[in-house]
């Protein structure tokens, strides 16, 4: 089985998907920021900037793994 990879062209320059990933990872964070403050994500860890970095490479993580 051979899986090919879409590289994403930009101005005739060749992204590698996991460009395409690390963008889309990012997305993802930046519109569940809100939600996370809403429910509280921040007080339930020491520091609050590893988890959400840790939730981003989750996520990075994920999206590598299912596309």
């Amino acid at each position: 089985m051979v899986h090919t990879f879409a590289e994403l062209v930009v101005g005739g320059v060749l992204f590698a998907p996991f460009a395409t990933y690390l963008v889309a990872a990012l997305v993802l964070i930046v519109v569940l920021r809100p939600l996370l403050h809403v429910v509280g994500f921040a007080k339930m860890f020491s520091h609050a900037s590893v988890a959400e970095l840790s939730l981003y490479v989750t996520i990075l993580s994920l999206l590598v793994l299912l596309f």
